[in-house]
């Protein structure tokens, strides 16, 4: 489809803008499956990038070059301020993160190579018989995309730069899932309707060639790494600093911030309990989750109707939003809701293309054998992920093509960014309104209780610090304890969540810290304007910065 003009003037290009616009080419060039993600057709649409250490020099090598002409820029604008300052400091914790050689143990069971070079085909176009050769030459090319991922591992083994073995452990039995010929892969060649028999063999042949690379894959693993893989889960100050940063943009005091953790945990359990109250007079938490468990009125059954209520609520959400509280652009407006192909247990959202040809879609990984969902529990979800979070946030960003270049819309940001302003847009919807039934309420207290739980355990059991019970410091097994204490959730999401936060440190909190330090930017904000304060310009002005550090936002909106 073809955007309209989007603004009343178009801001002209800068040397800044070209600077940054043409790192979005290189890494487009590097790393092809990124391409595919924000939707520029580069031409190598059934590439992969050089996941050897090679591949890695040449990312470093480019990275530096950005630096020298960023760093000799001056800036025309506020815009090209806020550009230089960003896309310097990202870099630079890019370029801090592979002196430490982070990239050779890159190896975990959420975010590592593993994962990324199965799930690029979720979202790559299946429309036409050029999309289907493009996945074809993808699926072919998977073992020389995993050869080098293992040629960097080994130098990591060489060098004793190694990951924890309970995250090697994970992702062989992950690998070998993906290794299934009949799973994934083959699920996924087997929609290829009305492409030629040649193609067809093709996309047969690749589903195989791409299963016994994980094979391959889960060998080494068990081979090669396992035996030289790290028994501790914690990664130390150094790496967790670091690690911070990069996903908050935001430098933070990790004692006061795991303090605040204890603090804000504590809270969000007193908040939960009164709220029980009102759900059930003299009721527990748990007491009040079994109450509303047998709430037939609060249950969706079956998948279906799961998206169907998903796309309902977004779409009710978006219509009065749009007409209350957010200056919301028309192809923004459009949120598709979908069932995830996997059946990981994860809720996730993917932009819109530039264009907006694909749009902004929340997913909904639903694990095997799970039929039911309670809309109470889930309702805050849809807020987080749909608008006025994620889609809002990162929509917003990729219209404001008038203003921010390429690299400002599509790729720039920080989870903290990303996730503090979701976790801050839940609690905007209470603040309206959306969760005045306390059933609503009671769920979403759940979600921030997790999160404030992430910050305590993550930062505890990285830094090792003392456990709050003051029975010793935090160790991998404590952490599984702990946060099975403080979610409502089964045994499985427990052990992957807690997995997750071993092998990602730094990840987890920053939702829970980009909350606090979004309320607080918008606070001094808010005190600073006094009586001209006006919540619905405030946010319009943040989100139309696009994807920043939080150290780079506050900055920006406080000037």
């Amino acid at each position: 489809m073809t955007v309209e003009n989007q603004s009343t003037s178009t801001r002209a290009t800068t040397p800044i803008d070209a600077i940054a616009e043409k790192w979005v080419t290189t890494l487009a060039d590097l790393a092809p499956t990124l391409a595919t993600y924000i939707g520029l057709d580069n031409g190598r649409t059934g590439d992969w990038e050089d996941f050897s250490p090679e591949g890695h020099e040449a990312l470093v090598a480019a990275t530096r070059s950005v630096i020298a002409e960023l760093e000799s820029a001056t800036p025309i604008d506020e815009v090209d301020r806020v550009t230089k300052t960003d896309l310097l400091d990202t870099l630079t914790l890019e370029l801090q993160k592979s002196e430490l050689g982070l990239q050779l143990r890159d190896v975990n069971v959420i975010a590592s190579p593993v994962q990324s070079i199965r799930e690029i085909f979720d979202i790559m176009p299946t429309s036409t018989e050029k999309d289907w050769s493009d996945v074809s030459s993808r699926l072919n090319g998977i073992p020389g995309a995993i050869d080098g991922y293992i040629a960097t591992l080994r130098e990591g083994i060489a060098r004793g730069i190694v990951p924890a073995a309970r995250q090697v452990r994970e992702v062989i039995a992950q690998s070998q899932t993906t290794a299934n010929p009949a799973g994934l892969f083959g699920t996924l060649v087997g929609g290829a309707e009305g492409v030629s028999v040649g193609l067809s063999k093709d996309l047969e042949t690749g589903a195989e060639v791409a299963a016994a690379a994980y094979g391959s894959l889960a060998d080494f693993f068990e081979r090669e790494l396992l035996p030289v893989a790290g028994e501790k889960d914690a990664v130390g100050r150094e790496i967790y600093e670091l690690a911070s940063r990069s996903f908050l943009g935001a430098t933070i005091d990790l004692d006061e911030t795991y303090e605040w953790g204890l603090e804000e945990l504590q809270r969000m359990v007193d908040e939960q309990t009164s709220i029980a109250h009102e759900i059930k007079p003299g009721a527990s938490v748990e007491e009040a989750i079994e109450f509303l468990a047998t709430d037939a009125s609060r249950k969706l059954h079956g998948t279906d109707a799961l998206r169907e209520w998903m796309q309902e609520t977004s779409d009710r959400a978006i219509a009065e939003l749009s007409a209350s509280h957010f200056d919301i652009p028309d192809p923004v407006k459009r949120l598709e809701c979908m069932i995830a192909p996997n059946q990981t247990g994860i809720i996730y959202y993917t932009g819109p293309t530039d264009d907006f040809s694909r749009p902004g879609r929340m997913w909904w990984s639903v694990p095997e054998g799970v039929t039911e969902f309670d809309t109470w529990r889930e309702l805050t979800t849809v807020y987080h992920e749909g608008v006025p979070g994620h889609h809002l946030q990162i929509g917003q960003a990729v219209y404001n093509r008038d203003t921010l270049n390429s690299y400002r819309r599509l790729l720039a940001g920080t989870s903290g960014h990303a996730e503090g302003w979701a976790l801050y847009a839940e609690r905007l919807m209470e603040e309206l309104g959306y969760l005045d039934d306390p059933a609503d309420r009671l769920g979403m207290l759940d979600g921030q209780r997790m999160r404030a739980a992430r910050v305590v355990l993550d930062i505890g059991v990285h830094l090792e610090k003392q456990r709050p019970d003051g029975q010793g410091p935090w160790t991998g097994e404590y952490a599984f304890d702990f946060m099975g204490r403080n979610v409502n959730m089964n045994a499985e999401f427990v052990r992957f969540e807690v997995h997750r936060y071993l092998g990602w440190p730094g990840q987890a909190p920053s939702y829970k810290v980009g909350q606090r330090i979004w309320e607080q930017i918008r606070d001094e904000y808010r005190a600073r304007e006094g009586a001209a304060f006006d919540p619905k310009a405030f946010h319009k002005r943040a989100l139309d910065l696009g994807g920043v550090g939080l150290d780079t936002l506050k900055t920006a909106l406080l000037r």
